[in-house]
């Protein structure tokens, strides 16, 4: 690629996702309810269980591991109790060559969550399967959930306690915001948790 073309094409795709994420006030609601109910669930001694499909198990794990590790540098806190159901491939497996692909999710949710759980989905289109069946199951279980969709929230939203939609269709920028989301979040319910603003870090 010629250099002309390469920084036009770059400033674009940093133009895009600047856009998309100053797009997210619209959804300032939506995201301080989840902070506040994820902040009470900890506090009661519920844990948050997340799920996604390839990008977004990725990030399922990468939001777990910042809770049950460290989040940032220079706060050392108690480990916070975030699972992901997107890490164990025995399970995952057995799951979908013994039921079904669609229940991969909602088979480990049904036997480990409890009512004063939380759980959070991650979906850049909102009409996977395994998703839709695990909201379901919340449903069912009477357990709160937050969803982080994209593009129109699919027919997740319509099963979905608090859905955070990320109005884009590019998949690449909807992920990038569903990561500062999550970030955002756990920041957030980090300083509830520890009663400290973001300023003093």
């Amino acid at each position: 690629m010629k250099e002309k073309k390469f920084f036009n094409s770059f400033q674009k795709s940093i133009n895009e996702t600047i856009k998309v994420k100053k797009s997210l006030i619209n959804s300032s609601e939506q995201i301080n309810k989840s902070i506040k109910i994820m902040t009470k669930v900890i506090q009661n001694g519920g844990k948050v269980m997340l799920c996604g499909n390839g990008g977004s198990a990725a990030d399922a794990q990468h939001l777990a591991a910042e809770f049950l590790i460290r989040l940032r540098p220079k706060v050392n806190r108690n480990p916070l109790p975030m699972i992901s159901l997107a890490t164990d491939t025995s399970t995952l497996t057995a799951c979908g060559n013994d039921y079904n692909f669609s229940k991969i999710f909602s088979r480990p949710f049904e036997a480990l969550s409890k009512e004063k759980d939380l759980l959070l989905v991650i979906s850049t289109s909102g009409n996977s399967k395994n998703i839709i069946e695990v909201l379901k199951s919340s449903k069912k279980k009477k357990i709160k959930s937050i969803a982080f969709l994209g593009n129109n929230g699919g027919i997740a939203k319509k099963f979905v306690d608090i859905p955070i939609i990320v109005k884009s269709k590019n998949v690449a920028r909807i992920q990038e915001s569903h990561i500062f989301i999550g970030h955002f979040i756990l920041e957030n319910v980090e300083n509830n948790l520890l009663n400290y603003s973001s300023t003093t870090v």
